[in-house]
C-alpha cells in the first residue's frame, strides 16, 4: 500500500520542475490517507550542488553556448553525471529515506534518475522508483534510466526518444504534461472567437519563461509601433531585464506597457490576454495552452527546447517567428480575416488540452501497490 511518496523536483532550475510538482500535489493532497514530501534534489548536495542547480539561470540569460556545451557534455556521458551526483547526495538522500521511508519515489528531474537508483541499487534497498519526464521532445538521456520502474512521458515523441535511449516500450506510459488547475480556462468563455476589431486594443503578453531571456524589448516596441494593442511583459527573475524594459519602454509608451517581475499568479495575465510571445518552455507552453492562449514562439534555449517550436506548429497549438524582423507580418497574418487563424489556433488548442492529466497520473502512481 503506497502511502508515502517522495517527490525529487528542483526549486532553482527554472520554475517548471516545481510547477509539475505543485499540480501533482493539488491531486495528492485529495487523498487523506497518502503523504508526500518534496525535496529539490540539488539541496541533497550541499552548498556544491545547490551552487550549480542555481547556475542555471545566468547561464541561460547570458550564455546559450555554453547552454548547449553543458548540454551536449552531459548527453554524451550521462553515467559520469549519474555517478558524480550519486557521491555528492549518497549521504544525505540515505538519511532523508530514513526519516520518511518513502513507499514510492518520483523524480521529476533528470540528475536525481540514475544517479539515486545507483543509490538503491548500491544499497540494496528496494522501493519502486517512477520517473516524470519534464520536457516534451528533446530530451536527456538523463531521463530515460531503463531501470527505472516506469517512464511517465508528456508525448509520443518523448516515448519514442526513450525508446532510442534503450527503455523497454512497456515501462514507459504517456500520460501528457501537469498542469496547475488554475490556469485551465472555462471551456465555455474560451470557445468565443476573438473577434479582431483595430479599435480595440490586441492584449499581448511577452514572457520567456522563469529567467526571463529573449528580446523582449524589440518585440514589444514592433508590436506597439504597427498595432492597436497594450503588452505585458513577464521578465521572471532577470531583475536587470526588468528595469531595462521600464526605462526603455514605459516612458515612451505610458500605460500602453507594463513590466512585470517573477509572477505567483502568471495564469491571471494569461487568461486576460488574447496573444503571447514566447520562447519554447515547455511549461510555459503548456500553461498557456490550458489557458487557451495563442502562442507565438520566438525561440528555444539550445538542448531540451530545440524541437519545441516545431511541436507547437505540428499540433497547431502555435506559429514560430524566430526572426524578430518579420513579428509584424507574422501577426498580421494571425489577425487577417477577422483573425481566423487566432481563432484556429485556439480551436487546436482545446483539442489538444487536457485538464485531467495530473489526475490520471496520480492515479497511475496510487495503483501500483
Amino acid at each position: 500500500m503506497i502511502k508515502n511518496i517522495l517527490i525529487i523536483s528542483s526549486n532553482f532550475t527554472g520554475h517548471g520542475h516545481k510547477s509539475i510538482t505543485e499540480s501533482l500535489r493539488e491531486i495528492f493532497e485529495k487523498h487523506n490517507d497518502i503523504n508526500v514530501h518534496v525535496v529539490d534534489g540539488f539541496s541533497l548536495g550541499g552548498t556544491t550542488l545547490l551552487k550549480i542547480g542555481k547556475s542555471y539561470g545566468p547561464i541561460t540569460r547570458s550564455s546559450e553556448n555554453l547552454w548547449q556545451l553543458i548540454w551536449n557534455v552531459s548527453s554524451i556521458r550521462p553515467a559520469l553525471v549519474n555517478e558524480f551526483i550519486e557521491l555528492i547526495i549518497k549521504d544525505n538522500f540515505l538519511q532523508l529515506l530514513k526519516d520518511i521511508n518513502p513507499d514510492l519515489i518520483l523524480s521529476v528531474h533528470p540528475n536525481f534518475n540514475g544517479s539515486v537508483i545507483n543509490i538503491l541499487e548500491n544499497h540494496k534497498i528496494k522501493i519502486p522508483f517512477i520517473t516524470l519526464i519534464a520536457d516534451l521532445v528533446s530530451i536527456y538521456p538523463l531521463w530515460a534510466d531503463p531501470r527505472a520502474d516506469y517512464i511517465i512521458s508528456p508525448t509520443q515523441e518523448a516515448k519514442d526518444k526513450c525508446v532510442e535511449y534503450g527503455v523497454s516500450e512497456e515501462n514507459i506510459k504517456v500520460l501528457g504534461f501537469p498542469v496547475r488547475s488554475k490556469f485551465y480556462r472555462d471551456i465555455q468563455d474560451s470557445q468565443e472567437p476573438i473577434n479582431y476589431n483595430a479599435d480595440i486594443p490586441l492584449k499581448c503578453l511577452i514572457m520567456s519563461g522563469g529567467e526571463g531571456v529573449g528580446n523582449m524589448r524589440k518585440i514589444a516596441e514592433i508590436l506597439l509601433d504597427n498595432f492597436n494593442c497594450t503588452v505585458s511583459i513577464v521578465a521572471g527573475r532577470n531583475t536587470r531585464l526588468r528595469n531595462k524594459l521600464e526605462q526603455s519602454l514605459v516612458e515612451r509608451y505610458g500605460d500602453k506597457v507594463k513590466i512585470y517581475g517573477f509572477m505567483e499568479n502568471i495564469q491571471d495575465l494569461m487568461l486576460s490576454s488574447d496573444i503571447a510571445f514566447t520562447r519554447g518552455s515547455p511549461n510555459v507552453m503548456m500553461e498557456a495552452i490550458a489557458c487557451n492562449l495563442p502562442l507565438v514562439i520566438t525561440g528555444a534555449l539550445p538542448g531540451q527546447e530545440e524541437e519545441n517550436p516545431e511541436f507547437a506548429e505540428k499540433y497547431k497549438l502555435g506559429v514560430v517567428c524566430e526572426n524578430i524582423k518579420n513579428i509584424q507580418d507574422t501577426i498580421s497574418d494571425l489577425l487577417a480575416n477577422n483573425a481566423e487563424k487566432l481563432n484556429q489556433i485556439r480551436s487546436s488548442q482545446r483539442s489538444y488540452s487536457n485538464p485531467n492529466v495530473a489526475k490520471n497520473i496520480v492515479d497511475f502512481i496510487l495503483s501500483l501497490d
